[in-house]
């Protein structure tokens, strides 16, 4: 059975689609409702049973690694005053059989270079892909699903979900040969086709930002030239990946919010906030009262 354990988290990006918001602040340090976002995927990943989590990261991004880091002094204010509830979210942030690594992605040069950046701390393991940006409302199921797949089948799984026909030229598009995927199932890829015209889509189904890779995967990201962006791609790893080996897409349960995108990071806050524990019920009413 293949071991899971690493999940690869590239956090290196300038948030330009951000500015001036990220001038300052890390992409992955602004908060859906009252967490960052880098805390959603880090627990996403250590509740689908990945405890060593790589971040590829770059100087600016200092925040995101003091984040899961202890503040002692905080902890000790907080003691003194009694917030045992606060003290209790900012001490366990990261529990404890989970690790942060930290690598340095010194220049943009794509998704597949920063896996590249990570290679030395995969070493020879199969591993997950992350996107920081991309947030699902059902935390771990998916990405447990994912893992359960790859076990049984020893397939690359590329998580995807439908898309509007109308869409499909703004996302990278999987051939699954006529296959209609339900929810939660798996069905071998035949290609790739990066943002294809309407007319040229073989289907609906859209990559979404969480991938778990062979190991193989890496010597090929080794010798892939650059490719769109002047930057080394994965879906072009990815495509030399399915001429050796079989590449699955799985169907995304849940529903995933692009927060990379100011409007799908509000929609994300919107439906984040309905159902937040503490939060929900008021803004609910507000968002009536809102909306009349």
């Amino acid at each position: 059975m293949p071991s899971l354990r690493k999940v690869v988290i590239p956090v290196a990006g300038l948030g330009t689609r951000f500015l001036p918001a990220t001038k300052a602040i890390p992409k992955e340090m602004i908060t859906l409702v009252d967490e960052p976002l880098i805390q959603y995927v880090v627990r996403e990943a250590v509740s689908a049973g990945f405890t060593d989590i790589i971040l590829v990261t770059h100087s600016s991004k200092g925040a995101i690694e003091n984040h899961f880091d202890h503040n002692f002094e905080l902890e000790k204010t907080l003691a003194f005053k009694n917030k045992t509830e606060l003290l209790e979210k900012v001490g366990h942030i990261l529990p404890n059989d989970a690790n942060i690594i930290s690598v340095r992605q010194p220049q943009a040069l794509g998704l597949g270079h920063a896996v590249l950046c990570a290679a030395p701390i995969i070493g020879d393991e199969d591993f997950a892909v992350i996107l920081p940006d991309v947030i699902l409302n059902n935390e771990s199921i998916d990405l447990r699903n994912m893992a359960a797949s790859f076990r049984a089948t020893g397939h690359s799984q590329i998580m995807v979900e439908p898309v509007p026909k109308s869409e499909v030229d703004k996302y990278g598009i999987a051939d699954c040969l006529g296959a209609e995927l339900n929810p939660s199932e798996s069905s071998k890829i035949a290609a790739i086709i990066e943002k294809p015209k309407l007319e040229e889509a073989p289907s609906n189904l859209s990559v979404t930002g969480r991938y778990i890779l062979e190991n193989n995967i890496l010597n090929l990201l080794k010798v892939t030239p650059k490719g769109a962006g002047n930057e080394i791609q994965l879906t072009d790893a990815i495509a030399q990946l399915m001429e050796i080996s079989t590449v699955d897409a799985y169907c995304l349960a849940g529903t995933s919010y692009d927060c990379g995108d100011k409007l799908g990071y509000l929609k994300a806050s919107v439906e984040f906030a309905i159902q937040h524990p503490e939060l929900g019920n008021e803004f609910k009413t507000w968002l009536k009262e809102y909306m009349q």
